[in-house]
């Protein structure tokens, strides 16, 4: 029994070993199995980048912006050296400006400037206007007030401006004085002209005015009315017009009317300061104008008033002229 159950084990085994190798054989001899494809990756649409939406700013509404009104000018005490149309026009042209104004003349005889200057001293004006050299003088020295002054050429000589002291300049701006006569002389190309000392910048201002008008100026500084007159003579022959300052230091009656004299000779024109000389055989005039100098004046005492007179400059210049030719009595306001 024992040897039949061995064998059957080992018939058994050897029958397993058969198929084991049966099938091995078919696993290396079969074709191999292809995978099968991946699927090809689908390309998704890129996602769309956000939209950042800024809201509108919030407008505030705009204050409203207020000019405030100026204040009101301070009572004014106007002092004139005369009556003469000169003083009195800018007076005149002052009192449409201020509407609280005293003016006192120095020609009145019956009150003498002491007394005129301890009146304004007393009363409630905030700022002495002095016009005229007379007017000027009385006024720097005995006012307990500021002082504008105007009309006065050779300032320099008398200690006018100090720190409650301020001017205005006793002559038009030169380069308009210039432009208005080349317009009524195309032709002019040398002028002479004849000062007294201390005017270094006014003669300056008149090199810079010819150079841009293509003007040779020649300019004699003197001491008297004669050296005037032996310059005068001198330069005549070589010159095509004469410009007269009004400096009455080197120039006196006698020696104006012989340069007038001369000048007509030789038919050389000659520019004068003043509207009234055109009859001594001037030319043309070139004068200041009464409300441009009022104009002028108001704008320092508005600076005074606030406390400013240290920005304020010494001589103040004008901007206005006024011509008047004489042959064809032509007007002209610049």
């Amino acid at each position: 029994m024992r040897r039949l159950r061995k064998r059957a084990r080992r018939s058994l085994l050897a029958a397993l070993a058969l198929a084991a190798v049966g099938l091995s054989g078919c696993a290396v001899h079969s074709p191999p199995v292809e995978p099968a494809p991946l699927p090809e990756p689908v390309e998704s649409a890129p996602e769309p980048e956000p939209v950042i939406v800024t809201p509108p700013p919030v407008s505030k509404p705009k204050a409203k912006v207020t000019i405030p009104e100026p204040a009101p000018l301070p009572p004014l005490a106007i002092v004139l050296t005369s009556s003469q149309a000169a003083y009195a026009d800018v007076a005149d042209a002052l009192a449409q400006q201020f509407e609280s104004h005293v003016v006192y003349d120095l020609s009145d005889r019956s009150r003498p400037p002491v007394t005129i200057l301890r009146m304004i001293n007393d009363s409630d004006s905030g700022i002495v206007v002095a016009i005229g050299l007379r007017a000027a003088k009385s006024s720097v020295a005995m006012s307990n007030k500021p002082v504008v002054f105007s009309q006065v050429f050779n300032y320099q000589d008398h200690g006018l401006l100090n720190q409650h002291t301020r001017g205005v300049a006793a002559v038009p701006p030169l380069d308009a004085q210039l432009a208005a006569w080349k317009e009524v002389n195309p032709t002019l190309s040398r002028v002479g002209a004849i000062i007294g000392e201390g005017h270094d910048e006014l003669i300056a201002e008149a090199e810079i005015a010819a150079q841009r008008h293509g003007v040779e100026l020649l300019v004699h500084v003197t001491r008297s009315d004669q050296e005037t007159l032996y310059f005068f003579k001198r330069m005549i022959r070589d010159i095509d017009g004469f410009w007269l300052f009004p400096d009455n230091r080197v120039l006196s009656g006698r020696a104006l009317q012989q340069i007038m004299d001369g000048a007509q000779r030789l038919h050389v024109p000659v520019l004068v300061p003043s509207e009234s000389m055109l009859q001594m055989g001037a030319s043309i005039s070139i004068s200041s104008v009464a409300s441009d100098i009022a104009a002028t004046i108001t704008k320092i005492v508005r600076q005074i008033q606030a406390g400013d007179i240290e920005a304020v400059v010494p001589i103040s210049p004008l901007s206005a002229i006024h011509v008047v030719v004489n042959e064809a009595i032509q007007v002209v306001d610049q």
